[in-house]
């Protein structure tokens, strides 16, 4: 480890928090799994949900990888791609309007609008969601895991009923697994405690995002995440995209929805093309210099 001086953005999309690298401007961490954990930390480190550098690309404007709290790294996170985006226009190294970043998932196509100095609305094309057991992964038989029994939450437990749980679960992947979960009132789940026991369970291989949704109308959820790899946070992009098709292919939503999140509002919508569309917001909230060691 050495002690040369790392420079970052602290930005947030529906205070969903990372810390990003402009690697544009900067070298690259030479090991960003090992330095997430410490820099996201937010007691000792600069704090966040993980960290984000913001690289060079051949394929889009800029290319995106993204390392959850725990030092692993995940393919896609819906908000993180909004704040790229943002950053990449604010630093001038692209023109408002349509951005191509490229991620785990591919490369995808965002649409930038500054609101201020510091702060952009973003909307992003997630591209078209992954239905099928194999895809996802579930390790469950057949295609489409839709309203199916779910061995990862245990036997009924007291707070099933506090909750109003339906125990079925709904499985979609935006290029990052996720399970989703209905119930009367998202409030009473304790996600502490059962989120990482479903993110950890053998049916998901690759691990699971979780979520908790309650439904207020067909146009309208209040959400809940437990993330793979950073626990609870206060929004998930991806997770939002993913309740959205879900609602919609259990028939309880439309395809178009607002789903409002601990952090605040996204927009949702699984056009008729098959892409699911997200927009939100991205700011940025302090630059700093980190001396704890790249």
């Amino acid at each position: 480890m050495t002690s040369r001086p790392l420079n970052f953005v602290k930005m947030h999309g529906a205070a969903n928090d990372y810390v990003y690298v402009d690697c544009f401007a900067e070298e690259a961490p030479a090991d960003p799994a090992a330095l997430a954990p410490r820099i996201a930390d937010r007691h000792r480190g600069v704090g966040g949900d993980g960290l984000v550098l913001v690289m060079p690309s051949t394929k889009a404007t800029a290319r995106m990888r993204m390392f959850n709290a725990d030092g692993s790294e995940s393919e896609m996170c819906g908000n993180g791609v909004r704040c790229v985006a943002h950053l990449v226009v604010s630093r001038g190294r692209a023109a408002a309007g349509s951005v191509t970043i490229e991620t785990g998932r591919g490369v995808l196509t965002l649409d930038v609008t500054p609101t201020g100095d510091r702060t952009s609305r973003v909307k992003v094309d997630m591209g078209e969601p992954l239905l099928e057991a194999a895809e996802i992964p579930v390790a469950v038989a057949g295609g489409r895991v839709i309203d199916a029994a779910c061995p990862a939450l245990g036997g009924e437990a007291p707070w099933w009923s506090a909750c109003g749980l339906d125990p079925r679960m709904t499985c979609v992947s935006m290029g990052n697994p996720h399970v989703v979960f209905f119930c009367r009132d998202v409030a009473r789940v304790p996600l502490e405690s059962i989120g990482p026991q479903i993110e950890t369970h053998p049916l998901f291989p690759r691990r699971v995002n979780v979520h908790f949704v309650q439904v207020e109308s067909r146009s309208h959820v209040v959400m809940r995440t437990w993330e793979r790899g950073s626990g609870i946070t206060m929004a998930c992009g991806t997770g939002a995209s993913a309740v959205c098709v879900a609602g919609a292919v259990s028939g309880r939503t439309d395809r178009r929805i607002a789903a409002d999140l601990p952090g605040g509002r996204l927009d949702l919508e699984w056009a008729e093309s098959g892409h699911v569309f997200m927009t939100g917001p991205a700011e940025e909230v302090f630059v700093g210099t980190w001396w704890g060691g790249r």
